[in-house]
């Protein structure tokens, strides 16, 4: 096992441990060098190193049941994958928080445009305005190739993961339980539909039931996961007020939808933009603000980047004029298959057009997002 992934193990292993959060595990690597060193550690050791007696005890407990290998393995068998943060996969703005989870566990995909993120978040009773808001604001989000963020509760983040969905675009919904524990139950169908088009995401181990005091934490991963957190009616002591916080801590931008001065769950959301949150009255407010009207323009492009090294280095070797298949393998040093199944691949993207026999040139057309052919290489 390489350095990197053992760390990743006990990274994995820590994050196990009731009340040894991101600081204490960055304390503990940075003291025994490694997090492998402090996994086998002996308490006095571990004393030394400032980790409180309850602390020791508890890792001293878990060591006997728990090989945090193990667990992984267990899971992955499950169908959940563990994202740690010595994975390159996990999620770049998560990471830039203050306190990002060691670990999270995930049903679904994430993408990479999923960093083109808005958090859509409210009350759970929401009004016949908020429902309509939050849809028509989720679903020309979605239409922009915005990923929509929420926690999967009643109400107003229900509206924004329905709307989404019906626009065909993608959606997060992050947990205050285990991402097989489903909260509500009537949401599983929601669930399921999430995980096909998007992604569950939660920083509890899978069984985790639903508890009051684990839901302000979740909050923050909303916020982390997004650009900007976009607040739909909620009450002064609102849940979605505390993502809101939470989103002004991690330098997010805050949005609020005004509302009705004398329906209780516009309080928060008036009080909101009194306080400098930027009024909402359309998506164009959002996409302007944080600078999305891109997205569009990056997906397409997306499309027709190269996807590995050798279409890279094919690019670099083709002009307008053809290039004979067997130059291609020659000057790359690649076997014949490889040199021609990418070929095959980039033709169906566009990126080159077969001129004769196993002759080949490169496909340049007005508005492409690499312009000159002879600008590819730079990419």
């Amino acid at each position: 096992m390489t350095d990197q992934s053992n760390e990743r193990v006990y990274t994995f292993g820590f994050s196990r441990i009731k009340g040894i959060g991101p600081m204490r595990i960055r304390l503990l690597k940075s003291y025994f060098g490694s997090l492998a060193e402090a996994w086998r550690a002996e308490p006095g050791a571990l004393q030394t190193s400032g980790l409180e007696m309850r602390l020791i005890s508890a890792l001293v407990e878990t060591r006997t049941h728990c090989d945090p290998g193990s667990e992984l393995s267990r899971f992955e068998e499950m169908g959940i994958q563990v994202l740690t943060w010595d994975d390159a996969e996990y999620p770049r703005l998560l990471r830039q928080i203050y306190d990002p989870p060691p670990a999270l566990y995930l049903l679904g995909t994430l993408n990479p445009e999923d960093e083109f993120a808005v958090a859509i978040v409210g009350t759970r009773r929401a009004t016949v305005y908020g429902k309509q808001v939050a849809e028509m604001l989720a679903n020309d989000l979605a239409r922009s190739h915005v990923t929509i963020v929420s926690g999967l509760a009643r109400g107003i983040d229900a509206c924004a993961h329905m709307a989404t969905l019906r626009a065909g675009g993608r959606t997060i919904a992050v947990l205050g339980s285990g991402v097989d524990v489903i909260y509500p139950p009537e949401h599983r169908g929601l669930a399921q539909q999430i995980k096909e088009n998007g992604v569950i995401i939660s920083e509890y181990p899978p069984g985790t039931q639903p508890d009051a005091i684990n839901f302000p934490p979740r909050n923050r991963i909303i916020s982390g996961l997004s650009l900007g957190v976009v607040v739909i009616e909620a009450d002064q002591r609102s849940g979605a007020l505390i993502t809101s916080e939470y989103a002004v801590d991690q330098g997010r931008e805050v949005f609020a939808v005004p509302g009705n001065i004398l329906n209780k769950s516009s309080r928060g959301t008036n009080q909101l933009i009194q306080n400098g949150a930027k009024m909402v009255l359309g998506v164009k407010d959002i996409l302007e603000e944080l600078n999305l009207d891109m997205v569009p323009a990056y997906v397409e492009a997306q499309k027709v980047a190269p996807e590995n090294e050798v279409e890279r280095s094919l690019l670099t070797h083709l002009s307008h004029e053809p290039v004979q298949t067997d130059e291609l393998v020659h000057a790359m040093n690649l076997p014949t298959e490889v040199v021609t199944s990418t070929l095959a691949l980039m033709e169906l993207k566009g990126l080159v057009h077969q001129a004769s026999g196993t002759s080949y040139v490169l496909v340049r057309e007005e508005g492409s997002p690499y312009g000159e052919a002879s600008d590819r290489s730079t990419e």
